[in-house]
């Protein structure tokens, strides 16, 4: 397996933690549930940066440039929104 793709997989699996983190700290019960997955999931957000960040270094994270029309037509949507 190359590098590439073990670091994908890390990248998704680190993900669904922040999700699972970011969802228990929501539904906590109590104020020391809440902080301790409020703890986790800024711990698994700092480790997410870490591997995205690698990736970028070594161009394994492509990101697509969006037109500006794009970008001004999803603000509009949403200004009317409001």
């Amino acid at each position: 397996m190359e590098d590439k793709d073990i670091m994908e997989k890390e990248l998704l699996i680190i993900k669904g933690v922040c999700d699972l983190y970011l969802h228990g700290s929501i539904e906590s019960s109590t104020a020391d549930v809440h902080t301790a997955f409020k703890e986790a999931l800024n711990e698994s957000l700092d480790i997410q940066n870490k591997i995205y960040n690698l990736m970028a270094e070594k161009g394994w994270y492509n990101m697509q440039n969006v037109e500006q029309t794009k970008i001004d037509t999803v603000k509009q949507k949403f200004t009317a929104m409001q």
